[in-house]
């Protein structure tokens, strides 16, 4: 049983100097969560609070049905990755995987098997004996993972593991890491500033901001129903496009005023925004939200200059202003306007999201 429950955790540094406030969270045993957020926002802080290596200021920290607020990293039944490997650069790739359990004297036998089945799950079978220098930085990775892995901890704790390799290995090592925690199937808990590894690898995310947790759900839920300005900013890439606007009434239904243009609103939007009429919102669209106009009426369409059009492949990335406000829109890699024309594109309004502009809280989706 390796769940991990923070109830009313809170981190003081000296100086008074709170970094995580009121921190209440339940990590599910076997399940793989990601904290992610902008620097500062106490990710690392909570990861190394759960490994031991900060301690708590106040409440308490559970790992099973274990407090383990004074229990030494150690016997904490954890083990922990970092982002600079911290592998003995003197010691072989079999040397280091084993140090660990040569520590806790363990037999030769049983080091040697859990060693050379950890290498053959991680394809490091051919590099036993290399030393770390003689490895590129994603065999390094998958040996600084065979170390933890050997130990069979109740808890994998991940410092964004893959923050000083390059894009592509990236990309290979986030297939690699969800791999293991599917083989290993214990709880996996990974820090990341990069919100495309937490959308693709997480069971759950956790979103935190100035050490408080924003929202914490699925990926779907976190793209789909973004609780706040925050989170809806913070996740999705491109970025959500953000638009202050003015709710009106137009017909039975409401619209989203800005510049010259009225959106129409759905039915189940103008009902939860009714107490907003002739009050200013913030309206978000994802840039993959907008679409080629075609027979769609005018109500659901907008009119921008091009900035910059930028070719990526199977899609363009167009950067517009539409009446000082900055758009980004998705289309495919066909669509080329040219840079400072009139470009009309029509918006998928079901897909609308609004936040309230002084709370900032999400009203509706």
């Amino acid at each position: 049983m390796a769940s991990i429950t923070f109830s009313h955790v809170n981190k003081t540094y000296p100086g008074n100097v709170e970094v995580i406030s009121d921190l209440n969270l339940e990590i599910k045993d076997k399940e793989f969560v990601i904290l992610v957020g902008p620097s500062g926002c106490g990710k690392s802080t909570t990861l190394r609070m759960i490994a031991g290596l900060e301690d708590i200021t106040s409440g308490e920290l559970r790992i099973g049905d274990r407090v383990v607020n004074d229990v030494a990293p150690k016997d904490r039944d954890i083990a922990m990755v970092f982002q600079n490997y911290a592998l003995y650069p003197h010691m072989s790739v079999y040397k280091n995987i084993a140090f660990g359990l040569q520590l806790r004297k363990v037999p030769r036998e049983e080091i040697d098997k859990k060693v050379h089945e950890a290498a053959r799950i991680l394809d490091l079978e051919h590099l036993l004996d290399r030393k770390p220098k003689a490895l590129s930085g994603g065999q390094r990775q998958r040996v600084a993972l065979g170390r933890a892995m050997v130990r069979d901890p109740a808890v994998f704790l991940l410092d964004e593991p893959l923050s000083n390799l390059d894009a592509k290995l990236r990309t290979s090592m986030r297939t690699e890491i969800s791999k293991l925690h599917r083989k290993l199937n214990t709880t996996f808990v990974y820090v990341t500033h990069d919100q495309t590894e937490a959308m693709t690898m997480g069971d759950r995310i956790c979103v935190m901001k100035d050490g408080v947790i924003q929202q914490f759900d699925t990926p779907q839920m976190l793209y789909d129903f973004p609780r706040n300005l925050f989170v809806a900013g913070f996740i999705g890439s491109p970025q959500m496009n953000f638009i202050t606007a003015k709710i009106v009434k137009s017909g039975g239904h409401l619209g989203a005023n800005f510049d010259r243009f009225t959106l129409l609103l759905n039915e189940q939007k103008s009902k939860a925004l009714e107490s907003y009429v002739d009050k200013e919102v913030i309206i978000g669209i994802r840039p993959e939200d907008f679409m080629e106009v075609t027979t769609q009426p005018e109500e659901e369409t907008l009119t921008a200059t091009v900035e910059l059009a930028e070719l990526m492949g199977a899609e363009t990335n167009l950067y517009m202003d539409c009446g000082g406000n900055k758009l980004t829109v998705r289309m495919p890699s066909s669509v080329r306007p040219a840079e400072q024309s009139a470009y009309t594109v029509a918006v998928k309004v079901d897909k609308i999201h609004v936040f309230d502009r002084e709370t900032e809280q999400a009203i509706c989706h």
